[in-house]
């Protein structure tokens, strides 16, 4: 398939938007009608986008560090803004990520969600145009403004179908992820004054005075440290997805926690490499906190979604850890890490969902003993449960132990410390595995409930299969990052001016 001059991008960013027009405009005989039609309509579109991302991936040229399927159009002449779009293979793998959840998340919501249904498809798929959006975003305003949009579906989809505390905790996400950008955007301002342009492939090799790296640095840490989330800017996580429906966590833990990270490779490290290498030694620190004080506090939760949800936050330490180490292997494991986090987060997530519809609650000590009557339930859960923990054999292990060996190599404490957090991650996940699987089931209506259905399995073994086979097979995703991996850090250690014997012991 000859995609030269197709707008392949731009196609997979904005038909979702198409697709939530023509939901908002069905209509039938009764509700129950208008549910089915709008999400087999969503349904259908999303899975058009999930195909066409698969055709991108399998036309993906894994031999370069360039930008691929590139398309410019001069937006705002005057201003010298374009509409540019790209993919790297940094940005590649969260393509597929954002167009593989949106459809599952569709599908389930005929089971889970009561009311509004067509208003929750639209607010999916606009989520969707705004995740893909920002990861291929080639200029810095428009990257702005599909990276704040996630806010407003997201805000609704937590705000309107969320928990007893939705309103406190969307307005509570709203107001963090909006702080923080704000000195993003002043940051972009101030870079299109210096350099004419917000084209980030030019920002990249503009080079800033030193103590405008530090300023600049510090505005655009203000808003990816908040969207990922790190320590101590976390708080507003635990409470969005305990109140979040299932497919707004979902998406928020797959997708939108990764666009931090993502920010920190597209933008701080290229752009601003001495205030990297400065500020990096802060950073180690922040994430052993976030490793280790989250996974202490999931140890106490006895609600599954908040205990999951301080799992993630321990997850993206590591992934910052690994960025800023600037090690080849640090940065691809943090790659690494993201990818399998947005596969095991959003199906752990998923697995909640499956027996809160069922059972109504998310207490831990109301479930026990769910393996007699929900062995196949059972059986998904323990992969994920064994992903998340990093069982060799599974995608969680290989992230951790490239970002873990990248530690190492910067500071053997700091190492050690980080792996510490393993443990109390196996612990945590394997207590709740223990008492929702095999504990003693006190509680009747739990030991009554249906194992997963035909729409469950269509969601959850896919996303199994996933973890399994890039945890055996991780150079399906390596490979693929691997070029645009050492340019990034090429370009990074050209710039600090470090030694080629301290290169060598970097990895580089």
């Amino acid at each position: 398939m000859n995609l030269e001059n197709f707008p392949l991008l731009s196609f997979m960013t904005f038909l979702p938007l198409v697709g939530a027009l023509f939901v908002m405009i069905i209509k039938g005989a009764n509700d129950e009608r208008v549910k089915n039609n709008a999400v087999n309509v969503g349904a259908f579109v999303s899975f058009v986008v999930f195909a066409l991302s698969c055709v991108m991936l399998f036309q993906f040229d894994k031999t370069t560090a360039d930008f691929q399927f590139v398309e410019n159009v001069i937006w705002f002449e005057g201003l010298n803004l374009t509409y540019s779009m790209g993919a790297d293979g940094i940005s590649v793998f969260f393509v597929m990520l954002s167009t593989l959840l949106t459809p599952l998340c569709i599908l389930l919501c005929k089971q889970s969600v009561k009311s509004r249904v067509r208003e929750y498809v639209c607010a999916l798929l606009v989520l969707e145009t705004f995740m893909i959006g920002t990861f291929c975003a080639l200029d810095g305003i428009l990257f702005y403004i599909f990276f704040e949009g996630v806010l407003l579906p997201m805000f609704l989809l937590i705000g309107v179908w969320g928990g007893p505390r939705r309103v406190y905790a969307a307005f509570k996400f709203f107001l963090f992820t909006l702080l923080g950008s704000v000195l993003m955007l002043i940051a972009l301002i101030y870079m299109f004054n210096e350099a004419g342009t917000t084209d980030i492939p030019t920002l990249m090799e503009q080079g800033y005075p030193y103590m405008a790296q530090m300023w600049l640095f510090v505005a655009f840490f203000a808003s990816f440290a908040v969207k990922m989330p790190m320590w101590p800017v976390h708080t507003w996580l635990p409470d969005a997805h305990v109140e979040a429906p299932t497919g707004g966590s979902v998406i928020l833990a797959g997708v939108l926690l990764k666009m931090g990270g993502y920010g920190f490779l597209r933008f701080s490290i290229p752009m601003f490499p001495e205030a990297v290498e400065y500020f990096a030694p802060m950073i180690f620190w922040l994430s052993v906190i976030a490793i280790i004080y989250t996974s202490l506090i999931a140890l106490v939760q006895d609600d599954m979604k908040k205990m999951i949800a301080y799992s993630s936050v321990a997850h993206m330490g590591y992934v910052t850890l690994g960025i800023f180490t600037a090690t080849t292997q640090g940065v691809e494991g943090a790659i690494f890490q993201m990818i399998s986090h947005g596969l095991i987060s959003a199906a752990l997530f998923l697995c909640v969902g499956v027996i809160y519809d069922r059972l109504h609650t998310r207490e831990i000590s109301r479930y026990g003993g769910i393996v007699k009557n929900m062995p196949k339930y059972a059986t998904l859960f323990m992969i994920f449960m064994l992903g998340s923990v990093g069982l060799p054999g599974t995608s969680g292990f290989v992230g951790e132990i490239l970002s873990l060996m990248g530690a190492f190599q910067i500071d053997t404490v700091i190492g050690t410390l980080a792996a510490s957090g393993l443990v109390l991650g196996a612990t945590y996940m394997l207590w709740l595995y223990r008492q929702v699987v095999f504990g003693p089931g006190k509680n009747k209506d739990a030991l009554k409930m249906s194992d997963v259905n035909g729409m469950e399995k269509f969601a959850l073994i896919p996303l199994a299969a996933m973890v399994l086979w890039i945890g055996v097979q991780p150079n399906f995703v390596l490979d693929r990052i691997a070029p645009s991996v050492e340019n990034l850090l090429a370009n990074y250690y050209e710039a600090i001016s470090l030694p080629t014997n301290e290169l060598a012991r970097l990895g580089r």
